[in-house]
């Protein structure tokens, strides 16, 4: 079969040029943007629909009039739209983002981009200006700012509590079981023979009590986040319960820079969490933390190779260790993920933003330093005071009650 020649290639359409009446018809139809002319003094020569919109100024009752007219008192006082005239001039054009003032004289946040215009001749003639108000992009900037703000806060109180709570139970409860323990103790060299094995039975389980309080007192200020930073504080935890837990960790750590202390303590919470969900359901043999920047942010996942079973929703739902984990992470502005294969394992995933230190604002400076509570090591006067020993977390006898449900 005679294979059919190739079309003829269609020749190249010449554009007519835009008319100027055309390209007037385009400027004068944009609203989204403010985009008039000024002539070489800075008077308003044209205008559009769009300025009008904005500024609130028809062109009749603008042309003719002095751009400075939607400055602000201040800037006009300061000479700031002369300023910018001559650094237009100076430099070809000229980008700001401030104040400016409506017909109605209400203010609005505006991007203002003015560019010098010259003729054949080399002369100026005149400027354009392109108006366009960012008011509601500053008002979300600064809804998310005082989000921000408001999650520093409550995270400082949370650490707060916690701190309070921690030494109530190490000051208070354990010093009081130790005292009960040591009475136990010389009770037991007082009393028959045949009370002897109830006071010991009494004297292992305030042994055990003991055990827990300090273990509670641990996870509620662990040792070190607030000293050694994020890292080393996520890798030092994940090393020592995975030893006591018998499983094999894993930890790698990409970072641009070092988080603000409220967002390390928000992604050590819900590692910490992560860590104990995979203890509980997992019977994992090996267990690994990956923590890393990605968009403005910090990237973690703990993932095991457990028996990955799926949760039922219900319980899912109400499984109070999930629910925590991702309200922390959304409450931060990010998000938080779980998914599960039978025989492969677990892997949770979340991100919380991390601004930089000096975009804390107020809060962080009116907060000042966070005082450390450092549980007191295994020689204090006690015998009891420092953090529980890791075996213990791997003792059911001696861990905190799991919480029922699915992972």
């Amino acid at each position: 079969m005679t294979p059919h020649p190739p079309p003829p290639e269609l020749p190249r359409k010449q554009a007519a040029p835009l008319a100027d009446a055309a390209f007037s018809l385009l400027v004068q139809g944009v609203l989204d943007y403010g985009i008039f002319m000024l002539d070489p003094q800075g008077y308003v020569i044209s205008w559009n629909a769009g300025a009008e919109r904005i500024n609130g100024y028809s062109a009749a009752e603008i042309v003719g009039t002095h751009f400075s007219v939607f400055y602000p008192t201040e800037d006009k006082a300061s000479g700031k739209p002369r300023w910018e005239l001559e650094t237009a001039v100076a430099e070809g054009r000229l980008e700001d983002e401030g104040w400016r003032i409506r017909k109605d004289g209400s203010r609005f946040w505006a991007n203002v981009v003015i560019t010098a215009l010259w003729d054949d001749k080399g002369r100026l003639a005149g400027f354009g200006k392109v108006t366009r108000d960012m008011s509601e992009r500053r008002a979300a900037q600064n809804a998310l700012s005082e989000r921000r703000r408001l999650f520093d806060h409550l995270v400082q109180a949370q650490e707060t509590e916690r701190r309070r709570i921690a030494w109530d139970v190490h000051d208070d409860s354990i010093q009081a079981m130790v005292a009960v323990g040591m009475r136990l103790q010389l009770l037991t060299e007082r009393v028959p023979e045949a009370y002897v094995p109830e006071l010991e039975r009494l004297d292992l389980s305030v042994r055990g009590a003991i055990s827990r309080l300090r273990n509670l007192t641990f996870r509620l200020h662990p040792p070190g986040i607030d000293r050694s930073g994020l890292v080393e504080a996520l890798s030092n935890h994940l090393t020592e319960v995975a030893g006591s837990w018998k499983m094999t960790p894993s930890f790698e750590h990409r970072l641009d820079r070092d988080p603000g202390p409220e967002t390390a303590v928000t992604i050590f919470r819900i590692a910490q969490e992560a860590l104990l969900n995979v203890y509980k359901h997992a019977h994992a043999r090996t267990i690994s933390v990956r923590v890393e920047s990605s968009g403005g942010g910090i990237l973690t996942r703990v993932a095991d190779d457990g028996n990955g079973e799926p949760m039922a929703g219900d319980a899912g739902r109400d499984h109070f260790g999930i629910i925590e984990m991702r309200e922390r992470a959304e409450t931060a502005g990010g998000w938080w993920s779980m998914r599960s294969e039978p025989g492969v394992g677990t892997t949770v995933e979340f991100w919380v933003p991390s601004p930089p230190a000096d975009s804390a604002g107020p809060a962080a400076e009116a907060a000042g330093p966070a005082e450390s509570l450092e549980p007191a090591g295994p020689d204090g006067a006690d015998g009891a005071d420092g953090p529980a020993d890791p075996a213990e977390l791997a003792d059911p006898a001696h861990s905190p009650a799991p919480v029922d449900g699915p992972r």
